[in-house]
C-alpha cells in the first residue's frame, strides 16, 4: 500500500505508453488503459494493470475508479493522456465533429478527474492534464482541436483552484512536436473529411500537411516521458510545463509576432493565400 499508484489514460503507444514505462521504472504501480482490446494484451506483458477503457463511456470511468479503490486502496497521480486530434476545415466537420473533439479531448478530463477524486483527495494528488501548445498558437486546418486544448489549459487553470483546499495539485503539459502515432490517426481523421464535395479541395494538400505537422522533427516520446517524471518528482512542481520541439518557440511566436503577419504566414504555410 506504500508504493505510489498513477493512472494513465490513453497508453496503446506514443506519449501515453511511454509515460507508463517511465513511471513503472520510477517504482509506481501503473494503471494504464487502452481503447482497444488488442493494446491490452502488450500492455498485460510489460507489467501494467492494464484497463480497456474508452473515456466517453461514464459508467466504465466510475468501474474503474472502483477497482483501484478495492485493489490499490490510492491514487497519487492521475494523468489525463487519451486524446485525438480533428483535422480539417472546421465546416467541413461541423458542429457534430467538433462535439466528438471536445467529448474525448474536453469532457474526459473533468469526468476521469471527477470519478478520481476521493481517491486523490485521500493520497493529496496530482492530477496532470496533457494539453498542447496548439492551445496557444491557433492553425488552420486545427480549429477543433486547437479549441479543445485550449478549453483544457482553462478548466486546468480552474481546477488548479478549486481542487487546492484538498491539497491535490494541478499540472497542465503542453507539448510540442512528440514522436507518437498522432500524426497518423490525425491524417486518418482528414481524410475522413477530404472530399471533392469541399469548398478546400483544390488546397487538400494543406490539410494533409496539417495534419502531419506534429511529425515535424518530434523529440522521442521516451525523452518527453522522462522529463514528464522529473517534474512530477520535484519538490515544487511547475503549474505548467512546455516539452518538445516547438514547444517554447511557438507560444513565443503567438506572444510577439503581429497577428497578422502570423496569421499570413499560416496562411501560406497550410496553402490558404490563394483564391478559391
Amino acid at each position: 500500500m506504500s508504493q505510489p499508484v498513477v493512472l494513465i489514460t490513453g497508453c496503446s503507444s506514443g506519449i501515453g505508453r511511454a509515460l507508463a514505462d517511465t513511471f513503472k521504472r520510477g517504482g509506481y504501480q501503473v494503471w494504464a488503459s487502452a481503447r482497444k482490446s488488442e493494446d491490452l494484451a502488450s500492455l498485460e506483458s510489460a507489467g501494467f494493470n492494464a484497463v480497456q477503457l474508452d473515456v466517453n463511456d461514464a459508467s466504465a470511468v466510475h468501474r474503474l475508479a472502483e477497482r483501484l479503490l478495492k485493489n490499490a486502496g490510492r491514487l497519487d497521480v492521475l494523468i489525463n493522456n487519451a486524446g485525438y486530434g480533428a483535422m480539417g476545415p472546421l465546416l467541413d466537420g461541423g458542429a457534430e465533429a467538433l462535439r466528438r473533439q471536445f467529448e474525448t479531448n474536453v469532457f474526459a478530463v473533468v469526468g476521469v478527474t471527477r470519478a478520481c477524486f476521493p481517491l486523490l483527495r485521500e493520497s493529496r494528488g496530482l492530477v496532470v492534464n496533457i494539453g498542447s501548445v496548439s492551445s496557444v498558437l491557433v492553425t488552420p486546418f486545427a480549429g477543433a482541436y486547437c479549441a479543445s486544448k485550449a478549453a483544457v489549459h482553462a478548466l486546468s487553470d480552474a481546477l488548479r483552484m478549486e481542487l487546492a483546499p484538498f491539497a491535490i495539485e494541478v499540472m497542465e503539459v503542453q507539448p510540442g512536436a512528440i514522436a507518437s502515432s498522432f500524426g497518423t490517426n490525425a491524417s486518418r481523421e482528414a481524410e475522413s473529411l477530404i472530399g471533392e464535395d469541399s469548398p478546400w479541395w483544390p488546397i487538400r494538400d494543406g490539410i494533409r500537411a496539417r495534419a502531419n505537422a506534429s511529425q515535424d522533427n518530434p523529440t522521442p516520446a521516451s525523452d518527453f516521458a522522462q522529463q514528464l517524471f522529473d517534474a512530477v518528482r520535484r519538490p515544487q512542481r511547475p503549474r505548467l510545463l512546455r516539452l518538445g520541439n516547438g514547444s517554447q518557440a511557438l507560444p513565443l511566436l503567438a506572444r510577439w509576432l503581429p497577428k497578422g503577419l502570423l496569421e499570413k504566414g499560416l496562411r501560406r504555410r497550410f496553402g490558404l493565400n490563394v483564391a478559391l
